[in-house]
């Protein structure tokens, strides 16, 4: 066992052999995961959860914590990729319901944003830095299942069957949701359309 953990290249392995080895007690498999995916997870809340990035590290850690305690919860014959995100989905989801009772708005959305560094000196980059900012504004008043999709789509970079399985929806509504989702965006950005040309 000791010679086949010396021979094992960490790196090379796919997601769901580390998993594997991570299920048997390997701890450097769980390293590797957590460099692989640490900080996409931590992105990915900080855009689901009004740029709040205190309250990103914590659900990302939180994350983690719940695949160290129960790694045996993931079947290695599933896309670990598409096993996780279900997970952050749901507790994105989780923390709407608890901001709708604690705030009694709608979904609870935050309305201050973090306000990036300020360092700016050129025209282009302050109108760019401000299109950021409209962006994730524009996002946050999505209603949530357009948000998710979108931002699963376009900022995490899946696959629409893998958000169809996150969601546990079919392939047909995730586009149209995203579509649906970029329509409004588009109106809700079209004063920066100089800044795409």
């Amino acid at each position: 066992m000791l010679m086949l953990l010396l021979r094992i290249k960490y790196p090379k392995e796919s997601d769901e052999r580390l998993m594997s080895f991570l299920i048997k007690g390997d701890s450097k498999a769980f390293n590797e995961i957590y460099s692989r995916y640490s900080g996409p997870l931590k992105g990915y809340f900080m855009r689901m959860l009004w740029r709040d990035e205190e309250k990103a590290e914590d659900f990302m850690h939180d994350l983690f914590a719940k695949i160290i305690r129960k790694p045996d919860a993931f079947d290695t014959n599933r896309s670990f990729k598409t096993w996780v995100y279900t997970i952050a989905c749901n507790m994105c989801k989780n923390e709407y319901k608890k901001q709708e009772v604690r705030k009694n708005t709608s979904l609870g959305f935050d309305q201050h944003y973090n306000i990036s560094d300020e360092k700016t000196n050129l025209i282009k980059e302050i109108e760019f830095n401000q299109f950021g900012e409209a962006f994730s504004e524009k996002l946050n008043e999505l209603d949530a299942k357009h948000k998710e999709v979108f931002t699963l789509r376009h900022v995490e970079g899946l696959s629409i069957k893998e958000i169809a399985e996150i969601i546990q929806i079919n392939e047909g509504t995730v586009k149209s949701r995203i579509f649906y989702a970029t329509k409004q965006l588009a109106k809700l950005l079209k004063e920066y359309k100089t800044l795409t040309h």
